[in-house]
């Protein structure tokens, strides 16, 4: 166990990314060719947890990784000040990938391996001791179960437990996993299209309808939706200088308003926060590419808040 305190923990996906941009989407058994292609680091639990890192967050990373995770990208996620004791290798699994790709008009398509993360239940492995001195846990993509677990080891703590689904909700949760997740969860975090299939599994009319002190649903180019302590606001989008690739921008957001909470800001200051980190993200490809420091960020909130 390391000395620092996390005032952030977070459960998800490290994934090598490779991301693809093309013109458009072949049809079947049609060939298109690419026009650009990367390697990066990437996965929400990734993305979320090393943003907040370089933006001042005393943040830890609970995730588990195949022994084919290259030595390079544990450096840098090192680097960054992100705690990592409770990153495990595990033997016999690859580690999470994913392939991106992204048309001409940044409408995306996604092939995903899980690695370890997709089955930690089967692991035996369970890692709370960070999410237990935390002022926040975030849980993001993973297996259900295995969250599920953690939630109701750590719910007698003081730390606030944020259920984030994210594309793991069309395919790995069901109605049962997402009630029971939120009856330990504070706040609900998802995008428009995610906040669709929940309130099917939930039979209800809108995400805002769910009681709970937080529900952010967050709408691209609309900014987003959020209810706070039972007030729905509307958090605009803040533009940066150019766009290129979506991809991470809304991790990227998750982890500017940790990084509001952490610097004194209010729940609604800290989403504005959120929606100018986020900003940053999508004027380079890769969702780490461009992270701001956190005068930048403030900067570019300049006049929201």
């Amino acid at each position: 166990m390391v000395d620092r305190k996390p005032f952030l923990s977070v459960y998800g996906h490290v994934t090598i990314d490779q991301i693809i941009s093309i013109k458009r989407f072949p049809e079947i058994n049609e060939t298109v060719d690419v026009l650009s292609k990367s390697t990066v680091l990437g996965g929400t639990g990734t993305n979320i947890a090393l943003t907040a890192a370089k933006l001042g967050v005393p943040t830890a990373i609970c995730a588990f990784v195949g022994e084919d995770f290259p030595l390079r990208y544990e450096n840098d996620m090192k680097a960054s000040g992100l705690i990592m004791d409770e990153f495990v290798y595990v033997k016999g699994y690859e580690s999470s990938q994913a392939i991106v790709v992204n048309d001409a008009e940044m409408k995306q398509k996604v092939i995903f391996n899980q690695g370890p993360q997709g089955s930690a239940s089967s692991l035996n492995i369970t890692l709370t001791e960070n999410a237990l001195r935390s002022k926040h846990v975030h849980f993001c993509t993973g297996e259900p179960d295995y969250y599920i677990s953690v939630m109701k080891a750590i719910r007698d703590s003081d730390s606030s437990i944020a259920l984030d689904p994210a594309q793991e909700v069309y395919k790995m949760w069901s109605r049962k996993s997402i009630e029971s997740a939120l009856n330990y969860s504070d706040s609900l975090f998802c995008n428009s299209y995610e906040a669709r299939v929940i309130e099917r599994y939930l039979g209800i009319s809108s995400v805002m309808d769910i009681d709970k002190d937080l529900v952010v649903c967050t709408e691209g180019e609309n900014g987003s939706t959020v209810k706070i302590s039972g007030e729905i606001v509307k958090i605009p989008v803040i533009r940066g200088k150019a766009f290129k690739d979506a991809t991470g921008a809304g991790d990227a957001y998750r982890a500017g308003f940790y990084c509001g909470l952490y610097n004194g800001y209010d729940v609604h200051e800290a989403l504005i926060l959120a929606s100018a980190t986020a900003s940053f993200v999508v004027e380079e490809i890769g969702a780490q590419t461009n992270i701001p420091k956190w005068e930048e960020v403030l900067e570019r909130a300049d006049g929201y808040l």
